[in-house]
């Protein structure tokens, strides 16, 4: 890894940490969303798996002690919001909330796709809470997640956007189930639902072409 740029390395190995301290709070029977948001100490387990992390990626663990200093600057820039709240995340691109009992990979499956819900920057915050909240509890799809304030190169303008998966596109009936529920939340303007075919075949809309499947 020696040509790697520092920095690259280091935007990894946080990605990795924040994975694994998600994961490790969920076999605990915790969410790391709520222990910030209830303002709940949680440094303990923090350290653990900053440990823990330490120990299968010691490279990725100096570069982001490299970059933070120490770990209490990673634990308090967490517990402010970094990796929670969309505008207040600058260290990852996106956040993502899958649903329970829901492999990560699922999202990447040909079957799969998503409603996308674009908007302002000063909307997401509220927005992705409840998203996220009606992810958690099983009334949504499989996963869910929300781009962040980290400016991204690939993005074409300055909004934001939620993707809302569902398992199989070609399940009309949950598609619009999980179509409904976002109703139910606010999110009442018409939107458009892309599948994973269209996703991996690098297809995306631009004047004159569509390529959502369904509009609701």
């Amino acid at each position: 890894m020696a040509d790697v740029d520092p920095e690259a390395l280091a935007d990894v190995g946080y990605g990795i940490f924040e994975h694994l301290l998600n994961k490790g709070l969920r076999v605990q029977k915790k969410h790391l969303f709520a222990l910030v948001e209830q303002g709940i100490d949680f440094r303990q387990e923090f350290i653990e798996i900053f440990r823990q992390f330490t120990g299968e990626y010691p490279q990725l663990a100096e570069t982001l002690t490299d970059r933070f200093s120490k770990t209490d600057t990673i634990y308090d820039m967490i517990r402010a919001g970094e990796g929670v709240t969309p505008s207040k995340t600058t260290q990852m691109y996106w956040i993502v909330q899958d649903a329970p009992d829901s492999l990560p990979e699922a999202i990447e499956d040909e079957n799969a796709g998503k409603w996308l819900i674009f908007l302002e920057p000063d909307q997401v915050d509220g927005a992705w809470k409840k998203v996220r909240d009606a992810t958690v509890a099983g009334e949504l799809g499989i996963s869910t997640k929300i781009s962040t304030a980290k400016p991204n190169p690939e993005s074409r303008d300055n909004r934001k956007v939620i993707y809302i998966y569902t398992k199989d596109w070609a399940d009309e009936a949950d598609v619009m189930r999980v179509r409904t529920k976002l109703k139910d939340l606010g999110f009442v303007d018409r939107i458009g639902y892309k599948r994973n075919i269209e996703t991996f075949a690098g297809e995306y809309a631009k004047k004159g072409k569509r390529v959502t499947y369904y509009s609701a």
